[in-house]
């Protein structure tokens, strides 16, 4: 990820409480897909694909790229944590030239309502703040994902607009390290 700067990728694994982040693994690729077919995980982020589309598109390992964590438990993926360059042509930003980096997060429905998601999106976070320190992190959700606001208020996200994109209204927001830390 442009801005990551010198830090190497990927970080050697990061282990929480529960759960495992790491890059992406051969075995993890029924996950993906499931993840983009599920119409559940895909009902706030433009529907689900085409299960056979996503079978000739995905490839034998998915998702190796600068900024994406698979998030494991016990030995299987159950979602993903990025940390991505914000598109400079969307709305929402917190600096004129915009690219901030942006925190997004998927999981398939076996893993909601047991706080992973808040779990995994923290130690992301953490790891962020120690690769690229003072660098502010940016969300963006539906309003009308609940799970997703109740987490980015979690997370300590500030609400710095909302607007329309997608046909639907955005919330947008923004995650600075305390001084502290």
């Amino acid at each position: 990820m442009t801005g990551l700067g010198r830090t190497a990728w990927p970080p050697a694994p990061i282990r929480t409480e529960r759960l495992v982040l790491r890059e992406s693994e051969a075995r993890d690729r029924a996950a993906f897909i499931e993840l983009f077919a599920s119409p559940e995980v895909r009902a706030y982020l433009g529907g689900p694909r085409p299960r056979d589309e996503l079978e000739r598109a995905v490839p034998a390992v998915p998702g190796r790229r600068t900024g994406l964590f698979v998030i494991e438990l016990d030995g299987a993926m159950i979602g993903m944590v990025t940390l991505d360059r914000r598109n400079a042509e969307r709305p929402g930003r917190i600096r004129p030239d915009a690219g901030e980096a942006e925190l997004s997060y998927t999981f398939l429905p076996e893993g909601w309502g047991r706080g992973y998601a808040a779990e995994a999106c923290t130690a992301a976070l953490d790891w962020f703040a120690g690769a690229v320190p003072g660098e502010p992190v940016v969300l963006c959700t539906q309003t009308a994902n609940d799970r997703s606001m109740r987490l980015a208020a979690k997370l300590g996200f500030a609400e710095v607009e909302r607007f329309e994109e997608y046909g639907a209204e955005q919330w947008f927001g923004v995650w600075s390290v305390p001084p502290s830390a």
